[in-house]
């Protein structure tokens, strides 16, 4: 009985974390690796919180659990411009060499925008070999507002541990070539309507929303608030 109470309690401290059933189930078998009755799978958790909770701490734990696919956005989706696509001198992701590809090397980044109510958006980052993130706080969502934020972002590293960014083909990006003059990082696009060539980073936009439901103005959120999300994102099994 012990043993099932520290249990529950454990999983409930991850559900108020945000993590996800099947994060909390990996977690548990690393950290205990040698107490069989403090392991548990993902499927037992859902189905706890769905059948055997009850009550306040059922609509808790239960509103901490990951949304699915409805709040995360179609490949084929934008709610960028109708020229979305159309970027001078863009580096296509098909000349992104094989060491970026692979994760094989850190440094290597992968961004985009995610978008709110009354104009607002943030941009995200994550690093490909890592699964690091970043968010960066956005004015505005024009090419030198977004590009300047970036450059400023790009010198809190050092140079070997920011090496390229891959990006979706939005307008935002228009400034690209300043970007990499100040930083001396590459920058490579998807293809047109790709999104999903950048996993990571989409995989993050949709964590965030966890934090950012659609209809929020992100604006309301300081550099200090966003670094903070960032961090518990980070502390997450990935």
């Amino acid at each position: 009985m012990r043993n099932n109470r520290a249990l529950a309690r454990l999983v409930a401290e991850k559900l108020r974390l945000l993590w996800a059933p099947e994060q909390i189930a990996g977690w548990l078998k690393h950290t205990y690796p040698g107490d069989q009755s403090l392991h548990v799978s993902h499927e037992t958790i859902y189905r706890s919180l769905f059948i055997q909770a009850r009550g306040a701490l059922k609509k808790e734990l239960l509103e901490h659990l990951r949304r699915t696919r409805g709040m995360r956005r179609s490949r084929h989706h934008t709610q960028k411009t109708a020229i979305h696509g159309q970027i001078a001198d863009a580096v296509s992701i098909s000349e992104r060499p094989a060491s970026v590809e692979d994760r094989a090397v850190p440094g290597h980044w992968e961004g985009d925008l995610v978008f709110g109510s009354r104009n607002s958006q943030i941009a995200t980052l994550d690093e490909r070999q890592t699964r690091y993130v970043m968010l960066v706080k956005l004015d505005g969502k024009d090419s030198q507002t977004v590009v300047n934020a970036l450059i400023k972002n790009a010198r809190k590293l050092p140079q070997e541990l920011y090496k390229s960014l891959t990006w979706d083909r939005g307008t935002e990006m228009h400034a690209h070539k300043q970007f990499t003059m100040a930083t001396d990082i590459q920058v490579f696009f998807c293809d047109p309507q790709s999104p999903w060539q950048r996993g990571s980073n989409e995989n993050t936009n949709g964590l965030l929303r966890q934090y950012m439901p659609k209809g929020m103005d992100l604006s309301d959120f300081s550099q200090t608030q966003l670094n903070a999300i960032a961090r518990q994102l980070n502390e997450r099994p990935r």
